[in-house]
């Protein structure tokens, strides 16, 4: 057997305290201080150990970018499903609460990039609007104008405070006018509603809501952990929840509901309705959905499927879920 020389002894004595140090700092989080007690010689001798682990590969340092896995995510969205997806990334341990405040707040910033002047931006009022109606960044427009896309009044409050403080921010925002729309969610008859769209005060806002160009809506779903308002706010009767279960629905958009496979005209809620008609909504050039939890992953993937996105802001993880889902 060939004796080690000195020089080979050296080296490997060098390797063994610079694999011993870098298991000590990059495993088991001990600082360098720490380690220089612990192997009796000085920080600085420590910091030239680990640089030789770096060097010689005893040690392989990876930076994984949340934004090129959200790029990748966002890519396959695009390809599988035809959608602008704009991925908001967070790890899973994230309360309910606070993934839609993140994914709100991102959308609160990218509204300002889609909204100029001389546009009509159709509102669904919401808790997810809402939320990001406070997210809004300012932006100064002219001949803007934002209009409320479905009634908010039901049997216990006319709803005119809730919806107009939404609008009113989105109008603040863009120094943009707002038009309201003062009739409830539902009526009690369609023909009631088929009157009232006669009326000229009516048809007013209705012309406005045809010429929009950007419409900003959140998922309704009765599965979603954070609740919709429209499930939980006193909108439907018992009677109307059978009948929403019997036709088959499983979310909404604007008071408007669809099933699992993207149809709705058939749902009998609908003619009772006071939303834009899902047929109109997929007129509007750009159709902005904002929409988090694993919980709505299956109403986004029906809104997709009824032709009503052409961009969704979400989580990471609802991103996920759809992308493996398909």
């Amino acid at each position: 057997m060939v004796p080690m020389t000195a020089d080979a002894a050296r080296a490997d004595a060098r390797m063994t305290a610079a694999l011993t140090a870098a298991k000590l700092y990059y495993l088991q989080d001990m600082t360098m201080d720490a380690i220089a007690a612990e192997l009796g010689t000085s920080r600085s001798s420590v910091s030239r150990l680990l640089t030789h682990a770096r060097e010689t590969g005893l040690v392989d340092i990876r930076i994984n970018s949340p934004f090129e896995r959200v790029g990748q995510l966002e890519e396959q969205l695009r390809r599988r499903f035809r959608i602008a997806a704009h991925i908001v990334p967070m790890s899973g341990i994230v309360s309910e609460v606070e993934r839609l405040e993140r994914v709100a707040l991102t959308a609160g910033r990218l509204l300002s990039q889609f909204v100029d002047s001389n546009m009509v931006v159709g509102i669904a009022w919401g808790s997810t609007v809402g939320m990001v109606s406070r997210a809004l960044v300012q932006k100064e427009t002219h001949g803007t104008t934002i209009v409320q896309l479905n009634g908010a009044g039901n049997l216990q409050t006319s709803g005119l405070e809730y919806s107009s403080e939404i609008l009113q921010r989105f109008g603040r925002a863009f120094g943009a006018a707002v038009e309201q729309f003062p009739v409830p969610a539902f009526f009690d008859d369609p023909d009631t509603r088929a009157a009232m769209w006669r009326e000229r005060s009516t048809r007013r806002v209705l012309a406005f809501q045809a010429k929009t160009d950007i419409a900003v809506f959140g998922l309704g779903s009765p599965q979603s952990e954070v609740p919709s308002r429209v499930y939980v706010g006193g909108y439907l009767s018992r009677d109307d929840y059978r009948s929403l279960r019997e036709d088959g629905a499983i979310g909404d958009v604007a008071t408007v509901f669809f099933r699992a496979d993207g149809s709705w005209k058939d749902i009998r809620l609908n003619a009772r309705s006071t939303g834009l008609g899902l047929d109109r909504l997929r007129r509007v050039p750009r159709r902005v959905c904002v929409v988090s939890g694993a919980a709505k992953a299956g109403t986004l993937r029906a809104a997709i499927a009824a032709g009503i996105v052409t961009d969704v802001v979400l989580d990471e993880t609802l991103a996920r879920l759809l992308v493996d889902q398909a």
